[in-house]
């Protein structure tokens, strides 16, 4: 037997070699934005005296994050108000007072009655691909292949 490097290998296999690397934290817009908000936030130090040092940080970091920080991605919400189903309420809370102040002050709106930002209807890291006609269940068992039992 003789050995070849891997790389060799790939080749003759017809395996492109590819350096770019498509499944690593900077396609997480969300967890991007998570570190960047933990490092640049004051309390943040220059250094950990200890891994129990930086857990004890990152707890009360990630307490404060998602029940106080609001999220300009979802509408100045905070993440316990859209996990816990708040969400409606506080934005019809907003409205209401956007609603008084313009009422009192419409001077102060010169483009009209203000509205509070609208959270997401959907959030997804990955968004799920929409089937073509031929990845559909129906297609898929009316496949000569399925019949043969190749999808069992």
């Amino acid at each position: 037997m003789t050995s070849k490097p891997v790389a060799l290998l790939l080749a003759d296999l017809g395996v492109t070699k590819t350096h770019s690397r498509p499944h690593v934290s900077n396609d997480n817009p969300f967890s991007e934005a998570q570190f960047k908000t933990l490092k640049y936030r004051p309390a943040f130090p220059a250094r950990f005296g200890s891994t129990q040092d930086a857990r004890a940080h990152c707890h009360g970091f990630f307490a404060w994050y998602n029940a106080e920080h609001h999220h300009a991605g979802l509408g100045l919400l905070t993440p316990a108000d859209v996990h816990h189903h708040l969400a409606e309420q506080r934005v019809a809370a907003r409205a209401a007072v956007l609603a008084t102040a313009y009422a009192a002050h419409p001077e102060r709106f010169p483009a009209g009655p203000p509205h509070p930002p609208a959270g997401p209807m959907e959030v997804w890291i990955n968004p799920p691909k929409i089937p073509t006609p031929l990845q559909t269940p129906s297609a898929i068992s009316s496949s000569p292949l399925a019949r043969a039992g190749a999808f069992a």
